[in-house]
């Protein structure tokens, strides 16, 4: 019997100048949602790449409460194929994942040895001739052992910083994953994701790899099993994925609650088979 997960989220911003605000908490396919935002008019929705979407209020001042709920039940999902755009987009250094610096053959690397050092090391840095399922696979297992899980890391961290600190939270598990994965030559990119399960629970953050044609995902944290996770929003790294942006107005943002549950205990997670993140 397919099982169902449920989503409620809640948190609170004091918004000191009015103006626009763009939210992006909603679940991608989910079977039924609903946002609120107390004292705010009726959103405008923008729709943005692979079902990521972002709900733009007009905020007036003062102290807003924004609450979400949604259920969806899970069902077998097909792999999104990754198209030439995907390729170009999604190979390419971005600000969190910056793997020119991670390929110990690029000319920006030579300058700066001590960065591609965590990347030249991974055991699919030079090993091309292996199935890109299996150097995704040994880049994921090599950030499990490698980096321990910290609950909150400085804002602005890169992938680079991340691998010589040894440390981070899931946000820079992925972008970790991503740019080494990008260095490879395989395209990678960055989710956040609902993740029923998770300890303690949060919004999370995961990475997919474009392998035999196909987006599957990781999770190099193994927090939460991926088969239950539900997609909120996509992009080149987490700049591309706030869940909160200020378009115009200033803002405090106030602290927030993520609860996602399933009606039966979580499956567990085999790592060494493909999931597809629906």
């Amino acid at each position: 019997m397919a099982q169902r997960v449920t989503v409620d989220v809640e948190f609170g911003v004091r918004v000191t100048k009015p103006g626009l605000a763009a939210i992006s908490v909603t679940a991608v396919h989910a079977d039924t949602d609903e946002l609120t935002v107390s004292a705010a008019g009726a959103p405008r929705i923008a729709e943005l790449d692979h079902g990521t979407r972002a709900e733009v209020y007009d905020l007036p001042a003062g102290e807003h409460r924004v609450t979400y709920h949604a259920e969806r039940t899970l069902c077998r999902v097909t792999a999104e194929p990754v198209t030439l755009a995907d390729l170009a987009r999604y190979t390419r250094p971005s600000r969190f994942c910056p793997a020119d610096r991670m390929n110990p053959h690029s000319r920006r690397a030579a300058n700066d040895p001590a960065a591609t050092a965590p990347a030249a090391n991974h055991p699919a840095a030079d090993n091309p001739a292996t199935d890109d399922r299996d150097r995704v696979r040994a880049i994921t297992d090599h950030l499990h052992r490698r980096l321990t899980y910290v609950p909150a890391t400085p804002e602005g961290r890169d992938a680079v910083a991340t691998l010589k600190a040894g440390e981070g939270a899931c946000r820079d598990f992925a972008h970790a994953g991503i740019a080494l994965c990008r260095a490879a030559g395989i395209p990678a990119r960055f989710a956040t994701v609902y993740a029923p399960g998770l300890k303690p629970m949060d919004f999370h953050a995961v990475f997919e790899a474009g392998v035999g044609g196909r987006w599957l995902v990781f999770d190099a944290t193994r927090l939460a099993p991926r088969q239950t996770m539900l997609r909120i929003a996509t992009g080149r790294d987490a700049a591309d994925t706030p869940f909160l942006t200020p378009l115009g107005c200033e803002l405090e943002f106030l602290g927030a609650t993520v609860f996602a549950t399933t009606d039966a205990p979580p499956p567990r997670d085999d790592h060494d088979k493909p999931v597809v993140l629906g």
